[in-house]
């Protein structure tokens, strides 16, 4: 004989005693709470004719999976350890008899606790709580496709992969919208930061430095709240070289500085240093100040034993040795220290022309050809012959820092407007940055 359960008795009450009566009623209560959780998968719930006989029966070792308890509770209101718990004779749902208390049999156990002490409530609640939206091999895929991103960037671009780094913000923002335990909502927390800190920095490269200020704002944030240093550093690098490039020197070291305070031996302060502080330091003029970052860059890259070679330029690991040098040639153009800026771009030749980067090519070459008409004599050939090189290595893919650099070459190599070497990388500049792309840029510059 079917055991009577409380869920039988409410379901006798309401007439969804039925299949078709009840799943329709569970199917509406599993969308309004999808909608109410936040929980798309809900919605999707459904109840099969032997799932309900066996709920009806009270047929059941176990409790059903959390999310169709979830359901239950909601559309019952009532916790499921009391829905599939037997019902004794002169218990009901709702005793609403008239009979004097003197004269009703005493029940045969003890009302329900008011409390959670109840053994099935409190496995019931356990399992909601560890329950999960997120598996890991979510989480795999999505740490996949952000270091994929990374690994790619210098050969595909901004452009192309700007709409791949969306999704993965926009799939890791759906899903922590859901229920997570602790460390998969801390991992999830980790690979939004770093997706908006990649969009950041590609907001950076092509232009659009309030977009890139933004996001890399979000970033610091995210990776803040779970307390992951080395993103969260990673993030007031990228926003700060997203000041430079936009202008606010003094904003771009401030920020950096800040950074490089919380965690002054920390590997991310390398970048902090060379790239955030070095640089900005360098167009305010600061020639002591830019010294002293160098120095503190380069010995944190011994105490860190970073690799020799060029690394990616938008990793969030440290920064190679050849990188930092590379900026240090950039701090020191700024300065006009030319015989500085030929050793350090001599030293570095020959890692930045085996490196996959034709950005970092280009900009080496930008930075060499401005030095070279800063010289006493300026050799305004071969300088133009760089800044050629320059745009043919960038060609269709023109980011935001290559641009400005090509074109404060052009702008000091005015000087020289009638030199046939001038007008011929007048010509190839002209052409170059008519492309969308560039003229974008130029926009935003403007």
């Amino acid at each position: 004989m079917p055991r009577t359960t409380l869920l039988r008795q409410l379901l006798q009450q309401r007439h969804l005693t039925t299949h078709e009566a009840f799943a329709a009623q569970y199917e509406r209560a599993a969308t309004r709470l999808a909608e109410l959780d936040r929980d798309p998968r809900l919605a999707s719930l459904q109840v099969s004719p032997r799932q309900f006989d066996r709920w009806y029966g009270g047929e059941l070792l176990t409790l059903p999976r959390p999310d169709a308890c979830r359901v239950l509770e909601h559309m019952l209101g009532r916790p499921v350890s009391e829905l599939f718990s037997t019902v004794y004779d002169g218990d009901s749902a709702h005793d609403c008899s008239d009979e004097p208390l003197t004269r009703r049999r005493a029940p045969s156990l003890p009302p329900p606790r008011e409390d959670d002490e109840n053994p099935l409530d409190i496995v019931t609640r356990t399992r909601q709580l560890t329950s999960s939206n997120v598996d890991d091999a979510t989480l795999a895929f999505l740490d996949t496709t952000l270091e994929s991103i990374t690994s790619r960037y210098e050969q595909d671009g901004p452009y192309l992969l700007h709409p791949q780094a969306h999704q993965a913000r926009r799939l890791a923002h759906t899903l922590l919208d859901g229920r997570q335990p602790p460390r998969v909502r801390r991992e999830l927390f980790r690979l939004a930061a770093r997706a908006s800190g990649l969009l950041g920095y590609m907001a950076v490269n092509t232009g659009d430095f309030a977009l890139s200020e933004a996001y890399c704002t979000e970033a610091r944030d995210l990776s803040g709240e779970i307390g992951d240093l080395d993103t969260e550093l990673w993030a007031c690098g990228t926003l700060s070289f997203s000041l430079y490039y936009a202008g606010r020197y003094d904003e771009a070291d401030a920020c950096a500085a800040a950074a490089v305070e919380r965690a002054p031996r920390h590997a991310q302060s390398i970048r902090l240093l060379a790239n955030g502080r070095a640089r900005a330091l360098g167009k305010t003029g600061d020639r002591r100040a830019v010294g002293q970052v160098l120095g503190q860059a380069l010995r944190l890259s011994d105490l860190h034993e970073v690799p020799v070679g060029l690394t990616p330029c938008i990793s969030f690991e440290p920064y190679g040795r050849a990188r930092t040098l590379a900026n240090a040639v950039t701090s020191h153009v700024a300065l006009r220290n030319t015989a500085q800026v030929l050793r350090d771009a001599e030293h570095i030749d020959d890692l930045v022309e085996h490196s996959c980067s034709s950005w970092s090519r280009s900009l080496v070459r930008l930075d060499v050809a401005t030095t070279l008409l800063q010289q006493r004599t300026p050799d305004i050939e071969q300088a133009m012959a760089l800044g050629r090189e320059a745009l043919r290595l960038c060609g269709d893919t023109p980011i935001s820092s290559v641009y400005q650099r090509s074109r404060d070459l052009h702008e000091q190599a005015e000087a020289w407007r009638d030199h046939p070497a001038v007008r011929d990388y007048g010509d190839e500049f002209q052409t170059w940055s008519s492309q969308p792309a560039a003229l974008a840029m130029a926009s935003s510059a403007s």
